[in-house]
């Protein structure tokens, strides 16, 4: 559903969100050791996330990447989501046409209409704050 570039922007940010909390930046190498993700790559998703001002880029001897803790509660899937990927998540075929609308529908056109509204209330309603939280108690992993 997610690009590939987009999941490791989503795993980026809630390994930032993890490490601000405790008062930490983290390196593009500490980002791509931890998420799995080649380091060039992920240098490229971390500058549209500082972009779009999703996280901060700190330069110097003590730098890294960092989000305001006041900020972590702030943040929103759906940002993540558009820094990386645009919203073409939202208006997207089903089966991956190019053409599908109204006009042209695919086979599930239709039914995939409440998926696609579904996704969009939960990358709206969720914050970084709350992943961070499942994975600092277990309840999540980013990694196995």
């Amino acid at each position: 559903m997610f690009s590939k570039a987009c999941e490791y922007g989503i795993k980026a940010s809630i390994f930032i969100a993890i490490s601000s909390s405790e008062g930490k930046r983290v390196t593009p190498k500490q980002i791509a050791e931890e998420i799995n993700s080649p380091q060039a790559f992920t240098a490229k998703i971390l500058q549209a996330l500082v972009k779009h001002n999703v996280i901060n880029s700190v330069k110097g001897a003590y730098g890294g990447f960092e989000i305001e803790k006041n900020d972590i509660s702030k943040i929103k899937l759906a940002q993540i989501v558009n820094a990386i990927d645009g919203d073409k998540i939202y208006r997207g075929c089903g089966l991956g046409l190019e053409i599908c609308d109204e006009n042209h529908p695919c086979p599930v056109h239709d039914k995939f209409k409440s998926v696609r509204t579904d996704l969009q209330n939960m990358l709206e309603s969720t914050t970084l704050e709350e992943l961070a939280i499942n994975i600092k108690s277990g309840a999540s992993f980013l990694k196995v």
